[in-house]
């Protein structure tokens, strides 16, 4: 007679199931917000059914596309590549810190270290190798390239981002694994128009990756939840589209 054997991690696996999971990542396609320096995806089938029995297609586009992670390589030469990020730094406690309010009053809202500080004072200590996201409500804008870039006249981005000194204090004091956001870009869109991209090249210049258009951060706590960032093993690649899910307290 079979008897069943307990493992610790098949009985983890029932636990978690138990939790809710909340899917981080936006489907892309082309004509989806992105970078002005980047083209379009292109997609083309290849095989379809009616001739070949099967489907498949071929993708054209750059790799920060969509729900993407930005590899260390992206802004600091020399740094690790896509393939180079551990599977181990791909599940982490997750923070989510909330700044939607701010974000309403003011579009070019930058998240200080003052905010964390704030943050933590509410919420408690960050705990070492967390993921900690930025939520600025800019992901209710997608996938309306326009709203997205929410540029004035004269064609300056108007939206919200991180400071260095926060994700100084983020890595330095409470040595985060990496961070994320809802919108496409580490820093403010009034820097990065001009060209400047500061919080971006610090976060990648310590190791660190991060991803980028990220949404449903809504629907997890500030605390509590983890977060599993996935995304295939190009070598040497830059960034990659990301496959990113939260489990988090029911």
């Amino acid at each position: 007679m079979v008897t069943t054997t307990s493992y610790r991690l098949w009985d983890l696996v029932d636990e978690l199931c138990g939790h809710r999971f909340v899917d981080l990542t936006h489907a892309f396609r082309p004509g989806i917000p992105h970078s002005p320096d980047f083209t379009d995806e292109v997609r083309t089938v290849v095989n379809d059914f009616a001739r070949d029995g099967f489907r498949s297609h071929r993708f054209d586009l750059v790799g920060q596309w969509g729900t993407h992670v930005d590899a260390p390589i992206h802004c600091a030469p020399g740094g690790r590549a896509v393939d180079d990020i551990a599977v181990a730094e791909m599940i982490a406690p997750l923070v989510v810190l909330d700044v939607t309010d701010r974000v309403t009053a003011d579009p070019d809202f930058v998240m200080s270290a003052d905010d964390v500080w704030a943050w933590e004072e509410r919420h408690g200590p960050i705990p070492p190798r967390a993921f900690a996201a930025l939520r600025t409500g800019w992901s209710g804008r997608w996938p309306d390239p326009a709203a997205t870039a929410n540029e004035d006249a004269t064609g300056v981005r108007h939206t919200p981002g991180w400071s260095v000194e926060a994700l100084r204090f983020l890595c330095e004091a409470r040595d985060i694994v990496a961070c994320g956001h809802d919108t496409g870009d580490t820093d403010p869109g009034a820097l990065v128009t001009g060209g400047k991209c500061p919080a971006e090249t610090y976060i990648l210049a310590t190791g660190r990756y991060q991803i980028e258009f990220m949404t449903n951060l809504e629907q997890v706590p500030p605390t509590g939840a983890i977060i599993v960032a996935s995304f295939p093993k190009p070598a040497q690649a830059s960034g990659f589209p990301a496959r990113v899910f939260a489990i988090a307290p029911q």
